[in-house]
C-alpha cells in the first residue's frame, strides 16, 4: 500500500517510479498481490521448535520435503525460519505452502513494468565480491554491532532478525559455537547460498532484461532497453 501510494504521487508529477532492491518476494507481492496465508500461531511454532531441538533443522527440512516438495526445493535446509513457517502453514491449513502461494499471474499494478536485473554470470567474480563484502562488514565493526544486539535481552539468536545471513554466523561465534575463522568461512558460504537462491528467484521472473554487473556501460544499456520498450 505504501509503495502504491508513492508510485501514484511520482507518476502524478510526470516522473517514472524506480523500484530498486534485491528482495524479489516483495516485488512479486507488489506486482501480483499476497497469497492468503494464516497468521503465525505461537503454540504451533513452539511445538516445531521443540521438534527441531530433537531432530535438527535438516531433519525438519526432510519432513517438509515429504509434505511440500516444491517449498522444500525452494527453501535451504539451513534456513530454520522458512522451514518452520512452511511446516506451520501446513499444520494450520492442511495445505502445502507452495499451493497457497500459487498466483494466477494477473498483474495488479496499473503500470507498464520494465525489469532490469543487474547480475554477473561469472561465478568466480561473484564469489570474490561476496568474500570482499563480508570482510568489509567486519572492518566496519560488524562484530561489535552483533555484540550490542545480543546484549539486549530481547534479541536472542533464535529471533528471526538474528537468523539472517551473517548475523547468524557471528552470533554463533560470539556464543562460542566455533572460532573466528570458522565464522568468516561459514558467513561467506551462507552468503553464496543466499546469492544462489536470489538468482533462482530472478530467473523465474518473466520479461527480465539482464545487465552484466561486471560491465562498465550499464547506464547506457539500461537507457537503450527503456527507450526501445517505450517506442
Amino acid at each position: 500500500e505504501d509503495a502504491r501510494r508513492e508510485m501514484a504521487e511520482i507518476t502524478a508529477r510526470n516522473r517514472i517510479p524506480l523500484l530498486v532492491g534485491g528482495t524479489m518476494l516483495y516485488f512479486r507481492a507488489l506486482q501480483y498481490g499476497l497469497s492468503p496465508l494464516p497468521p503465525a500461531d505461537a503454540a504451533v511454532r513452539a511445538g516445531l521448535e521443540r521438534e527441531a531441538e530433537r531432530e535438527g533443522w535438516p531433519g525438519m527440512h526432510r519432513r517438509l520435503r515429504m509434505l511440500d516438495p516444491e517449498s522444500a526445493e525452494r527453501i535451504h535446509p539451513n534456513d530454520p525460519q522458512r522451514i518452520q513457517r512452511a511446516l506451520e502453514v501446513y499444520r494450520l491449513t492442511g495445505t502445502p505452502l507452495s499451493r497457497l502461494q500459487q498466483r494466477d499471474g494477473v498483474q495488479q499494478l496499473p503500470y507498464r513494468i520494465i525489469k532490469l536485473a543487474l547480475a554477473t554470470a561469472d561465478r568466480a567474480l561473484l564469489h570474490r565480491r561476496i568474500e570482499q563484502r563480508f570482510h568489509r562488514m567486519l572492518d566496519l565493526g560488524f562484530e561489535n554491532e552483533v555484540r550490542q544486539l545480543l546484549s539486549r535481552g530481547d534479541l536472542v539468536p533464535e529471533k528471526p532478525s538474528m537468523r539472517t545471513v551473517g548475523y547468524r554466523q557471528m552470533a554463533a561465534y560470539l556464543n562460542g559455537e566455533y572460532d573466528y575463522n570458522s565464522m568468516i568461512y561459514r558467513g561467506i558460504v551462507a552468503t553464496r547460498q543466499l546469492a544462489k537462491r536470489q538468482m533462482t528467484w530472478l530467473r523465474a521472473e518473466s520479461d527480465v532484461n539482464w545487465l552484466d554487473a561486471a560491465a562498465t556501460d550499464n547506464t547506457g544499456c539500461a537507457l537503450n532497453i527503456v527507450g526501445a520498450a517505450t517506442i
